[in-house]
């Protein structure tokens, strides 16, 4: 048996305008942590080059949860306009964390 802990990381990569609405979810679904860093890449809403700070800018939100949480943020985070540029994705993890 394995000492590690295991969880699911959510991983959401979205225009940074988005930060604050993000953070709001995550504490309102009782998440204890999470990591927000700056992104830049090309998608279906087209080029991000974090040129300007706020202006056409992503972040890059992860956060270890469990199952049960993994499924509420996705679903809450399915809500969100269609105008914003957002992915989101998780995967089974294990580590040191709690």
């Amino acid at each position: 048996m394995s000492s590690f802990n295991q969880g699911i990381l959510v991983t959401i990569v979205g225009e940074a305008v988005l930060q604050d609405r993000l953070i709001k979810l995550l504490t309102t679904l009782g998440v204890s942590g999470y990591t927000i860093v700056p992104v830049q890449g090309a998608g279906s809403h087209g080029r991000r080059t974090g040129d300007m700070a706020g202006y056409n800018t992503n972040i890059e939100v992860k956060t270890i949860v469990t199952p049960e949480i993994s499924d509420q943020l996705l679903e809450k985070l399915a809500q969100f306009p269609e105008t914003y540029a957002l992915i989101a994705f998780r995967q089974s993890v294990e580590g040191l964390f709690s």
